[in-house]
């Protein structure tokens, strides 16, 4: 069988305040609980998460990263102004931001927040279908 690639493990330091943020993007991690935790993203491709503590249990010397974001999740929205929407839900909920939207001149809305653990996450969506 060809390798495929079926997951995206992030480690992060809450799984609660990580699976609160990922909620709120849509993601259905249903009533998992624990320190590995996932859910389907699409067609069998799946976010898995995991704390320090797991990640050390097949990694023993993790540590974690430094200096800034160390990997970047993009979410695709209908219109621009659901882009705009989600980014202010976010950062009310007092997550952070890496850029404000703006409109990108490759053609979609634009902004970046960051997860509980700085991770950089894109929200974009086209600026004119059709």
């Amino acid at each position: 069988m060809k390798p495929q690639a079926n997951a995206l493990a992030l480690i992060v330091s809450d799984i609660a305040a990580s699976v609160d943020f990922y909620r709120r993007l849509g993601l259905d991690f249903g009533d998992a609980t624990g320190d590995h935790i996932e859910c389907e993203l699409m067609l069998g491709f799946r976010l898995m998460l995991d704390d320090a503590a797991m990640a050390k249990s097949f990694y023993p010397d993790w540590t974690k990263p430094s200096g800034g974001a160390h990997t970047a999740l993009a979410f695709e929205f209908g219109t621009p102004s659901e882009v705009d929407a989600t980014y202010r839900e976010l950062n009310d909920a007092g997550f952070g931001s890496a850029h404000e939207p703006f409109d990108a001149p490759w053609g979609h809305r634009f902004a970046t927040v960051r997860d509980p653990d700085g991770n950089n996450v894109d929200l974009y969506a086209l600026l004119s279908r059709g």
